[in-house]
């Protein structure tokens, strides 16, 4: 007996003297994946087709990609906020937490509000008491610290309701909110309107579950791919992330989900899948000839973008269309994404500067100012953002008075205060 336990106890000790001397022997637990997943279509107004297939698709897809999935379909308020809260005290238990959300969104007051099924929206305040915020999603993954979240919202299609709600705006807000270690793709800009799509899902959906797929993607490049697919439909999905390390939906050989600082010496050698994935075609450069509109040194191309002939850069045909504060300006000329180009970024105070000319004059579509430049780029207000900083604060451009001004980085009440997006030709 004696010799049988001394047997035991020298088995236990070269266990753990291997495990310590060859920690490789010894494979990690999977990170904790929960995922929530929510689609609302059948609405008493404005009923939507794809939300439900959205979501049955998203969430069979997740759950191939190693998440414990919490499905919910055409659910009503109550439920809705049950299914938000649950979501949280899985996510105190540690790992990865996803929410995607297809179906009806609206902003009010700057505020983002997912719908759910049998919603009557008679005035604005039924909003707020028959709907669920974007926000408690976020409050959620907040109080739960669990390190690593993803936002996925498909909802800025058409709102039914707004002739009933006195502030709402088109599409949804930004927020710019979020707990460090988020990352939150719309489906597309802030102020635009995303379709729903003719075929099973929405064409944001479809090229998501197309690309999260793919091995050994960080969540960074998967997003990227999905926005230069639907660039060629003239929707433009676009992100903000505080993430520090790196997710992979789908791990590829080799990588981890926070890679060391110091990269080895020896790596494989790329294939031509791999140059193909970190260097995407470029679509044709636009021909000078293709203008369906010109103005003195300035050409208009058919994807609404705007060339000028004298600096050889190119613009968005309009600003963002509603006030916004500096960072999230940057990620939204970053993120446009039009005509396939993933190289726009936030003009230079110059560039801009350059853009103002005080024999040209038309009124701001939003804002009761006349401004000085080009009628083939619309300004829905006088002063877009510059790249520069000076501290807290960012440089900006008065299209009304010709004016170079500083403005608090995090001025988003401001009503004048835009983004442009603008990149250089090749």
């Amino acid at each position: 007996m004696k010799r049988k336990i001394c047997q035991f106890i020298l088995l236990s000790i070269c266990l753990v003297l291997l495990t310590i001397s060859l920690p490789g022997l010894v494979t990690a637990a999977p990170e904790r994946r929960t995922a929530l997943i929510i689609g609302n279509g059948s609405y008493s107004s404005g009923p939507l087709k794809n939300p439900v297939n959205d979501a049955t698709d998203m969430a069979a897809t997740l759950k191939r990609l190693g998440f414990e999935v919490i499905l919910k379909k055409n659910v009503r308020y109550q439920e809705m906020e049950e299914a938000v809260e649950d979501f949280g005290k899985r996510l105190r238990k540690g790992g990865v937490g996803l929410f995607y959300y297809a179906g009806h969104g609206v902003q009010v007051g700057g505020v983002n509000y997912l719908l759910p099924i049998g919603v009557r929206i008679n005035k604005e305040s039924d909003v707020k008491h028959q709907s669920v915020s974007a926000e408690k999603v976020l409050d959620e993954m907040a109080e739960a610290n669990n390190g690593l979240n993803i936002v996925l919202l498909d909802a800025c299609r058409d709102n039914p309701f707004a002739r009933n709600i006195r502030s709402a705006s088109r599409g949804l807000a930004i927020i710019s909110s979020a707990p460090e270690g988020t990352f939150i793709s719309y489906s597309t800009g802030p102020g635009q309107v995303a379709q729903d799509g003719d075929g099973r899902n929405s064409p944001y959906t479809a090229a998501l579950l197309k690309n999260m797929t793919k091995t050994g993607l960080p969540i960074e490049r998967v997003f990227k791919q999905v926005r230069v697919e639907l660039s060629r439909q003239k929707q433009t999905p676009w992100e903000l992330s505080s993430l520090k390390g790196e997710f992979y939906f789908r791990l590829g050989k080799g990588d981890a989900a926070t890679p060391p600082e110091e990269p080895e010496s020896t790596t494989a050698a790329p294939t031509s899948q791999d140059f193909a994935m970190a260097h995407p075609p470029k679509p044709p450069e636009v021909n000078r000839n293709d203008c369906v509109q010109t103005d003195g040194r300035f050409c208009k191309y058919p994807d609404g973008t705007v060339l000028d002939t004298s600096t050889n850069l190119i613009w968005a045909a309009e600003d963002n269309g509603s006030s916004i504060d500096w960072q999230v300006a940057k990620s939204y000329c970053e993120n446009y994404g039009v005509g396939g180009n993933i190289d726009w970024r936030m003009p230079t105070q110059d560039e801009l500067a350059d853009l103002y000319d005080k024999t040209k004059s038309y009124e701001s579509t939003q804002v009761s100012y006349y401004v000085h430049l080009t009628k083939l780029i619309k300004l829905s207000s006088c002063c877009p953002w510059a790249s520069e900083t000076n501290g807290l604060k960012a440089a900006s451009f008065d299209f009304l008075n010709g004016v170079r001004s500083w403005d608090k980085q995090s001025d988003s009440n401001f009503t004048y205060l835009r983004a442009l997006p603008v990149r250089s030709a090749k």
